[in-house]
């Protein structure tokens, strides 16, 4: 993968949808500071990350982080998880072992010679 020169990161790429209000995205963004390693590879103006939660609070509810990838890779991960914060952190789990999962399949496997890596420059006397 090459340089990248405007990497997504969270606060910058996470909404909040149905279930979580704009109160809520600070302490997301908080809870999810730990993708931002993983986002990092990614360009910010084609990554977007959103969480939304279906019966906040009641018996059942369900959580989906979903998070669209620069080169078009969509992940979805969900969490039925009683506690709220349980079921965040389960979707962040998730999600961060299926980015490591795409950046598996597209780098070069066994060889580091065919990855991008950027060369010294050599300044001319």
């Amino acid at each position: 993968m090459s340089a990248v020169t405007d990497p997504a990161t969270v606060a910058e790429c996470l909404r909040v949808g149905t279930g979580f209000s704009q109160g809520d995205r600070n302490w997301l963004v908080e809870q999810f500071s730990t993708l931002d390693a993983r986002l990092a590879g990614f360009h910010a103006d084609a990554t977007e990350l959103e969480i939304m939660v279906k019966d906040r609070g009641a018996r059942g509810q369900k959580v989906t982080l979903e998070c669209w990838l620069s080169g078009g890779e969509k992940v979805v991960t969900t969490s039925s998880e009683e506690d709220l914060h349980a079921a965040v952190m389960d979707v962040r789990d998730d999600l961060r072992r299926r980015i490591d999962g795409v950046k598996t399949r597209n780098e070069p496997r066994h060889n580091r010679n065919l990855r991008e890596v950027p060369q010294p420059v050599v300044a001319e006397e």
